[in-house]
């Protein structure tokens, strides 16, 4: 598997309490890894958020900080906590409770991809699982928090944007929304994990650049959103779901004819974020 679980891309200077993430974009499968499933190599990446950390690869242009996965997400799922360990694909993890991403096989070490396809032909062992997260798990988090810490003692607030795609199919079920289809959803953990009026300006940025856009529907935020976003603490994270077909082909996970433009689009919304996070423009929470 890859050394690290990330790569780290530094502005030269520091200008922006923005901190940019992509952590399922992760695209360096093992052989080690890859012979162990009977999934063809397109299967296994059905999961990955592909393309995303190049469509906001010129973040650190705009004086922020971007962190981007290399290990797959099919390998260990960084948007998930540490402790979402699935008993039907890790041997001798007992049951706690009721979680459904767990029991659908989407803990932080994947049963399955997408659509359900089982990634493994047996299961794993404790100490295999406990490796993935200290190798992993852990480092990407550390990294993520002192990026946060960072801006937040140089500007005294912090942004994190965590930058996803989601499959076209996925607001098939949502009616309104299917008529309607966003382009991009917004997820706030309606308003817990940031500001609303910092979420106003992030949607009013993209609506600048051209996408349509929902909020919370059908993607609120998960793990990352709920464990960095404090706006108590001036501390604020939103989660940014790109539908996968206005860049890209789903099936064959090749750019389309539209990604530069789609990337074009994207990086207007990193300067228009970037600048606005300069200085003292975030409202500062009464503690």
């Amino acid at each position: 598997m890859p050394r690290s679980s990330f790569q780290l891309m530094r502005p030269d200077t520091l200008t922006s309490s923005v901190v940019c993430a992509s952590p399922h974009s992760g695209r360096e499968y093992a052989w080690s890894f890859m012979r162990r499933s009977a999934l063809s190599d397109l299967a296994m990446r059905s999961s990955e958020d592909a393309f995303v950390d190049v469509l906001i690869e010129d973040t650190p242009c705009f004086g922020a900080p971007l962190l981007t996965a290399t290990v797959p997400r099919a390998f260990v799922d960084l948007n998930r906590s540490h402790d979402e360990l699935d008993p039907a694909l890790i041997d001798g993890v007992k049951k706690v409770g009721h979680n459904p991403r767990v029991a659908s096989g989407l803990g932080v070490i994947p049963r399955v991809v997408a659509n359900s396809r089982a990634i493994y032909r047996g299961k794993l062992s404790q100490a295999e699982a406990r490796k993935r997260l200290h190798d992993y798990w852990h480092p990407y988090h550390d990294q993520l928090a002192s990026l946060l810490q960072d801006a937040r003692a140089k500007f005294g607030n912090a942004l994190l944007l965590d930058f996803h795609s989601m499959p076209h199919e996925a607001l098939e079920n949502f009616g309104g929304l299917k008529k309607n289809r966003p382009d991009v959803v917004l997820g706030d953990r309606f308003g817990a994990s940031a500001s609303s009026d910092l979420v106003d300006r992030v949607e009013a940025a993209f609506a600048n650049a051209g996408f349509k856009l929902a909020r919370n529907t059908p993607f609120a935020g998960a793990y990352v959103t709920k464990t960095y976003g404090r706006p108590a603490r001036n501390q604020h994270a939103i989660q940014i779901e790109i539908d996968r077909a206005i860049y890209m082909n789903e099936q064959t996970l090749t750019k389309s004819a539209s990604f530069a433009d789609v990337k074009r689009a994207v990086t207007e919304v990193l300067v228009e974020v970037c600048n606005l996070s300069r200085g003292a423009l975030m409202p500062v929470a009464a503690e």
